[in-house]
């Protein structure tokens, strides 16, 4: 299949300040055949910080400004005055708990702020649309099989409710007016800067702080794990590659439940720190499980690997070796 590429020289990233807006904008910026600009939309709410850019900030190429995606003419303006080429829509209320807790939130920002951003594409209709999305819009796997691009939408929790209705609102408008858009469903993701209340940072800062490592039930639930600079490198072959109106699923090849994770950690952990692995193995304390819980997700990504020749590139041992040396460091100096 013959690719053309899109020519992408000015860039919006939405969440650019978030755990893997800023890993797509970290990675963009180190690679040698990038050459265009970024521009990193960032509201900075809990889940965001500007340290996730360090090293960055002066970038020449790379310029942070803070807004809402809520508020349309400021990103109009900026579609205009920066001559973007492509919007890489990032920003979003990613965590299912606080989704439980509280379903407003994502209301505002995953379905309302998507369509805030889409109104104002269709004035600029010359700027093409990436949406970034999760597996867990297609609901619950049992023992085997896994998603595909063809799955039917069976969202179980607020969250994913709110990411179906955006990813919904991104094809409607595709449609009905023509928009050049592309969207990408990925796995669960790890890596350097993620927000302390997802598992896997929430299990090493448990572990490096002696603090109670609290598992869902019985920790069966199985999830595919995707190193986040491995998402940014699909997200930028789709960007460049992906066909106008396309869905690529992202998934890592790497399917464990989270007690097979934790385990991992530990041991990864304890010859980091040189320590026995059992001090971190007593601190395991199994909770009252989450209501709702998605047992299993795992992704199929045969299309992105057939048409766009991407694949993850990091082994899960490698990967979370990375991460612990990230979080021991952050840890440290915090």
């Amino acid at each position: 299949m013959s690719m053309q590429k899109r020519p992408l020289s000015n860039l919006l990233v939405t969440g650019g300040a978030g755990f893997i807006g800023s890993a797509f904008i970290r990675y963009l910026l180190r690679l040698p055949e990038f050459t265009g600009r970024i521009v990193n939309y960032d509201l900075l709410t809990y889940a965001a910080s500007l340290s996730y850019l360090k090293g960055f900030e002066d970038h020449p190429r790379h310029k942070f400004i803070q807004g809402d995606i809520l508020n349309q003419p400021l990103v109009e303006r900026l579609l205009v005055d920066e001559e973007i080429d492509a919007v890489i829509h990032f920003a979003a209320e990613t965590h299912v708990d606080r989704s439980i807790a509280s379903a407003l939130p994502f209301i505002e920002t995953n379905i309302k702020g998507t369509l805030s951003l889409l109104e104002a594409i269709r004035k600029n209709p010359h700027v093409h649309f990436h949406h970034i999305s999760t597996d867990e819009v297609y609901g619950s796997l049992g023992e085997s099989g896994s998603f595909n691009e063809h799955s039917p939408y069976r969202p179980n929790s607020p969250y994913s409710a709110s990411k179906a209705a955006s990813d919904h609102l991104v094809r409607a408008f595709a449609h009905t007016y023509k928009l050049s858009t592309t969207l990408s469903h990925c796995s669960n993701n790890y890596g350097p800067c993620q927000n302390p209340e997802k598992f896997i940072p929430l299990m090493i800062a448990g572990c490096l702080q002696g603090r109670a490592l609290p598992v869902y039930g019985r920790g069966a639930n199985v999830r595919d794990w995707l190193y986040v600079y491995d998402h940014a490198e699909a997200v930028w072959a789709i960007l460049q590659f992906g066909r106008r109106g396309q869905v690529y699923d992202v998934g890592g090849d790497a399917e464990m439940s989270n007690l097979e994770i934790l385990h991992h950690l530990i041991e990864l952990i304890a010859a980091e720190r040189k320590v026995d692995p059992n001090q971190y193995r007593s601190l395991i304390q199994f909770v009252q499980d989450r209501p709702g819980h998605d047992f299993r997700y795992a992704i199929d990504s045969s299309k992105i690997k057939e048409e766009l020749g991407w694949r993850p590139r990091t082994p899960l041992k490698e990967g979370l070796e990375r991460t612990i040396r990230w979080y021991v460091k952050a840890v440290v100096l915090g």
